[in-house]
């Protein structure tokens, strides 16, 4: 390759979510669905990982690797317990840990609703309540207003297509329905929401750049799917990134390809190896998806999700090498890359999978919480210190 160099000021991170990591998260609609005997969750979060209590550690460990940014997420049911009732101790918790950011010269990326749902909006028929993208514009309004000075950048909903695709396509996700009715009309709270969101956190205190994360698929039709794969992609990403007209950033979350023909998605291929999620390995994805999002909606791009579920830690870096590589080419041809993040930084609560797949660059001893970094953490450290890819990094 030509350039293995990335731009000056490529934003390296790793990537968290509330629930997954805090523990203890009583008050939203998945403690709900992980304790109902008849949904498909192996596990409940529990614990977690402790990270309510043990962020300064994870942050520590974040700035210990050499990278320079943290995304995290807050989480909605502990700000707003009930509605209209404000946790000021939740939101200077939030603060204290965007703070923590700064005070070890990481960027501070903030995600304001990361797949959780507060019991008092879910019990009122979640995001298929009308006033749902309200109600979440307001809560963006509050927790700006104590935030965002600190914030550095801010994603306002992490992946809406999946929480509705799995929510109230595949039933595996809350509130475990499969009406595709339903399901579309999800897609468009999501996005007004989204609207909403943006104006009330560029109306706050700071100045940062606001976006949108998707979960996108390195879509590919077999010979006679091209009809099918359209009318997949339109419900599953278009309508979402359409809707992403004057942010400042899009967020592209990839992790595989998806076949498809004429009778829809189709399985992993014979002969291609597949993670511990049942997906193919195939981290050339992520080129593809990063360049349809940047042509589809003209907006600079920057990867806040990628990574592999696995226990083979040689295999991670050899997934997150293949990857970059595809960021380099796409960074050659002009398209306007501004970061890359892994998920995730902990091995940590995989909603209906447990605690099974593995995507940490540090493993989490599920009975005591101490963090071990694996050596795919230091090697990825090593890479954004030196904001370059070596030309020895591991290639299949």
């Amino acid at each position: 390759m030509p350039g293995l160099v990335f731009p000056k000021g490529f934003l390296w991170g790793t990537a968290t979510a509330a629930h997954q990591i805090e523990g203890g998260n009583v008050n939203n609609d998945w403690w709900l669905f992980e304790h109902d005997p008849s949904s498909p969750c192996l596990e409940s979060s529990g614990d977690a990982c402790d990270s309510w209590h043990r962020w300064p550690e994870d942050l520590d460990l974040v700035a210990s690797l050499g990278l320079g940014s943290y995304r995290f997420s807050l989480e909605w049911s502990r700000i707003e317990p009930e509605e209209g009732e404000w946790s000021e101790a939740s939101l200077e918790h939030y603060r204290a840990v965007s703070a923590g950011c700064r005070d070890r010269g990481l960027v501070p990326v903030v995600t304001f609703h990361h797949f959780t749902t507060p019991r008092w909006l879910a019990a009122r028929g979640g995001w298929e309540s009308p006033d749902a993208p309200d109600r979440f514009a307001r809560f963006c309004e509050r927790a700006v207003g104590r935030l965002g000075d600190l914030i550095g950048w801010a994603c306002t909903i992490n992946e809406p297509n999946i929480v509705a695709l799995m929510g109230y396509g595949y039933g595996i996700f809350p509130p475990g329905v499969k009406e595709e009715k339903r399901r579309r009309a999800v897609n468009e709270a999501f996005c007004r929401g989204h609207r909403l969101a943006v104006e009330a956190l560029r109306a706050g205190p700071g100045e940062f750049p606001v976006g949108l994360t998707l979960s996108m698929n390195d879509y590919q039709a077999l010979p006679g799917g091209e009809d099918r794969l359209e009318e997949i992609r339109r419900h599953s990403e278009d309508v979402f990134l359409e809707a992403t007209g004057g942010d400042d950033f899009v967020g592209v979350q990839t992790y595989s390809r998806a076949r498809v023909d004429a009778r829809g998605m189709l399985g992993p291929e014979a002969g291609v190896p597949v993670t511990q999620m049942g997906y193919e390995f195939w981290p050339q994805a992520l080129e593809a998806t990063i360049r349809r999002a940047a042509t589809v909606t003209g907006l600079p791009v920057v990867v806040t999700e990628n990574g592999i579920g696995t226990a083979d830690d040689a295999q991670r870096r050899l997934y997150v090498a293949e990857a970059l590589r595809g960021v380099l080419r796409c960074l050659e041809d002009g398209v306007d890359v501004r970061g890359y993040f892994y998920w995730s930084l902990l091995d940590n609560f995989e909603w209906v999978l447990g605690y099974t797949p593995t995507f940490g660059l540090v493993a989490v001893d599920r009975e005591t919480f101490v963090r071990a970094p694996k050596p795919s953490a230091g090697w990825l450290g090593s890479v954004a210190k030196a904001n370059s890819l070596p030309a020895d990094a591991p290639s299949p």
